[in-house]
């Protein structure tokens, strides 16, 4: 019969470091993803005319605040 140990082993120093930065990296694209995202979004609804802007609900002042 096999005994399986399901408790995490001790990262070593240079395993800890290299998730530490690649937490780091991923967290630094993942903002860049969301700031683009939300470039993208601003810059769609200020191309929208007031009348297409007041059929979604929105006022061109709403824009930066929604993003």
């Amino acid at each position: 019969m096999s005994v399986y140990n399901m408790t995490p082993k001790a990262s070593t120093g240079l395993v800890s470091v290299y998730g530490h930065l690649g937490r780091a990296v991923s967290n630094i694209h993942l903002a860049i993803r969301d700031w683009n995202d939300r470039r993208i979004t601003r810059k769609l609804l200020g191309s929208l005319t007031d009348r297409e802007l007041a059929d979604i609900g929105l006022m061109r002042g709403e824009i930066d605040s929604l993003s």
